[in-house]
């Protein structure tokens, strides 16, 4: 199974993960998502919460919207504790 198949996630999820490497569903699926997120956007990825909640659903085989409205606090603190909080 590709990237682009898991759930909530697609072909253009799937090229921003192979910039940092990660080609594999395995690969995905094994890595911690915030780290994910980090590597990305210090490559000058792009990157979004949507796509951090996509990526937690993808390997909770959620809805990334269920993610961000169960979980979106608790990801928020997280990403502030990685120095890497939204600026407002």
């Amino acid at each position: 199974m590709s990237i682009a198949n898991l759930a909530g996630l697609g072909p253009k999820s799937a090229q921003m993960l192979a910039t940092i490497g990660v080609t594999t569903a395995a690969d995905f699926l094994a890595a911690d998502p915030f780290e994910l997120y980090r590597d990305m956007k210090q490559a000058g990825v792009p990157v979004s919460l949507n796509l951090l909640y996509a990526m937690i659903g993808a390997q909770e085989n959620r809805p990334w919207q269920l993610v961000k409205q169960e979980q979106k606090t608790t990801i928020l603190l997280r990403l502030d504790d990685m120095g890497l909080a939204p600026k407002k």
